[in-house]
């Protein structure tokens, strides 16, 4: 168990806090802090505020990730999957959202649009060769390890 502090800004100081929605869940919910309801057409995105701020701690990111269920029902999913917000970042938390469904989606002020998984950061160090170690699938790349007569060597 990490501890993580969270500022409410002005705007969402009335929402919940964020919360595991139940004892198993990776994600805590995050909440739409809008003043007025927003209508997301069909193929449109927005930003959406959450109306906190995190600080996490060094070695720790926050990673802001679809809701599955709006992304099923209604084809809203968050658009940068996953969205990073690093342990250096002061700012909002903000969810990036669009609608890849066929009707418009309708966003009211506290409706969950987003979950938010705190995880640990490994950094690596870098070390620049002219040699790469050899491996069976080699520099095969999309679709390389997929079903038989599929594109072969595609480059990454």
């Amino acid at each position: 168990m990490v501890t993580v502090p969270l500022k409410r800004l002005p705007h969402g100081a009335d929402l919940p806090l964020p919360r595991y929605e139940t004892e198993g869940a990776a994600g805590l919910d995050l909440r739409a802090a809008i003043g007025e309801p927003l209508a997301l057409a069909p193929g449109a995105r927005a930003l959406v505020p959450t109306g906190i701020a995190l600080q996490l701690p060094a070695g720790y990111e926050a990673q802001v990730r679809p809701r599955s269920g709006l992304a099923l029902r209604h084809g809203v999913t968050v658009l940068n999957a996953p969205g990073t917000v690093d342990s250096d970042y002061r700012g909002e938390v903000s969810v990036v959202l669009i609608n890849h469904g066929a009707e418009p989606f309708g966003i009211e002020r506290g409706d969950r649009i987003a979950q938010l998984v705190i995880a640990p950061v490994s950094h690596a160090r870098l070390v620049a060769t002219d040699l790469l170690d050899e491996t069976e699938r080699g520099a095969g790349g999309y679709g390389s390890t997929g079903r038989a007569g599929g594109p072969e060597g595609n480059a990454p």
